[in-house]
């Protein structure tokens, strides 16, 4: 059995607060709170009670926008300048007249590319330029849009897309219109458009699945998937990311490191080698290869040329591993 515990005689003259009448129950509890946030106030003379810390010696929050900018710009991996928009026109391929090797490439072609708008860092929280390719007859414009291309001045416009660049030196000015002489014969380009659309495909197809037996019992069961997932061993569940059957295609995809091979400012056409994602006459954006050394090309707002334009070591190590 348990020791008995005798509390002392005075604490039975205590009267509980909830007896008390409401207001004397109410100053006690603020004179409580009030007596805690002095004596904080006093520990941290200067400083002021808040939830939040807005202190600026604070570092910067490696989650943020402003975070993420600053380690983008510090490796290096922002184009210096926009790129372009082009319309796939198709395939084709290319003799070279000394080696007689033969090279598949991509047509793409620039219509009436013009800048729509900017992206500022202080405004927005990064760089960018918006490109407009093409022409939308007004009448199947919203209003809102319409008043989006009549502040630049420009037309109405098919494809409207943005292009991140590093700093201010690469906004172009607005209105201005972007040509194949944006680029060069031998430089390698990024080239990003949307898959062609396949609909909804089953698992064969969409996944590369063998099938089941053709035989030997089999029957009704050849292409399908089987089982979706086990009983209590695996909780009763679909495991996440299980391969099934669904709609196939028409996502966006990047070719990297496309090399350019011919120019033709007349027609506005630029020809890269390889293939390049989607159908023809979708939209396709072009810029300078990540993973390859800048171009030795003008910057677009300044006469200096790019290789100049990039300083630090990180763009010396770049160079150097290109």
């Amino acid at each position: 059995m348990p020791p008995r515990i005798r509390l002392p005689a005075q604490w039975a003259s205590f009267r509980p607060t909830a007896s008390l009448p409401r207001p004397i129950q109410s100053r006690i509890a603020v004179r409580s709170i009030k007596s805690i946030a002095q004596s904080i106030h006093r520990a941290r003379p200067g400083g002021r009670l808040s939830r939040f810390n807005y202190s600026p010696h604070l570092p910067t929050l490696k989650a943020s926008p402003t975070a993420a900018l600053a380690r983008k710009q510090q490796a290096n991996t922002l184009p210096l300048r926009p790129g372009a928009i082009c319309i796939k026109k198709g395939m084709t391929a290319l003799y070279d007249p000394d080696t007689g090797v033969r090279t598949p490439c991509t047509v793409l072609q620039l219509d009436r590319v013009q800048v729509v708008a900017h992206k500022t860092k202080q405004r927005h929280g990064y760089w960018a330029v918006q490109l407009g390719a093409g022409e939308k007859v007004s009448r199947n414009v919203s209003r809102p849009l319409l008043g989006h291309f009549a502040a630049s001045k420009v037309a109405p416009k098919r494809f409207v897309y943005e292009f991140r660049v590093r700093d201010e030196r690469g906004l172009l000015p607005l209105g201005s219109v972007v040509t194949p002489a944006n680029f060069k014969e031998g430089q390698f380009v990024d080239a990003q458009s949307k898959s062609h659309g396949k609909g909804f495909a089953g698992g064969m197809k969409k996944h590369g699945w063998g099938g089941q037996p053709a035989s030997h019992g089999q029957s009704l069961m050849h292409r399908g998937m089987g089982s979706a997932g086990g009983s209590q061993g695996s909780g009763s569940r679909v495991i996440p990311g299980k391969e099934m059957p669904g709609r196939m295609g028409n996502e966006h995809r990047t070719i990297q490191n496309l090399k350019v091979l011919r120019i033709d400012e007349a027609t506005g056409v630029v020809v890269v080698s390889g293939a390049v994602a989607g159908p023809k006459g979708c939209a396709v954006r072009l810029w300078d290869a990540k993973k390859k050394a800048w171009p030795d090309m003008p910057m677009p707002s300044a006469g200096v040329a790019m290789s100049e334009a990039v300083t630090g070591e990180h763009a010396t190590a770049k160079t150097v591993a290109a």
